[in-house]
């Protein structure tokens, strides 16, 4: 039997309800981080595709900034993920 690749073996269930792989995820290079892509790392971590530090390392982002998704995310669905959402909150917040 050939040896199971584990890109094409593991899979999670993704912010819209696809099916995400390590080859579906964002590429390691993005630098544009569209409300999509972060709810799909978001989604890799809590389905246990990539743990936290790993997509820290995958995509050279601060375990804060994924931990600020993620917190988002939780509080205020993909909305939460949006730039001006973010800034929106700052201001109401007085920060």
């Amino acid at each position: 039997m050939p040896p199971i690749e584990l890109t094409d073996a593991l899979s999670v269930v993704g912010p819209n309800g696809q099916a995400l792989s390590l080859s579906s995820l964002p590429k390691t290079n993005t630098t544009r981080w569209v409300t999509s892509r972060k709810a799909q790392v978001i989604a890799a971590i809590k389905g246990g595709l990539l743990t936290l530090d790993e997509a820290s390392a995958r995509y050279q982002l601060t375990l804060d900034e994924l931990s600020d998704w993620q917190s988002s995310l939780e509080r205020h669905g993909t909305r939460g993920l949006r730039a001006t959402f973010v800034q929106q909150y700052r201001h109401m917040r007085g920060a």
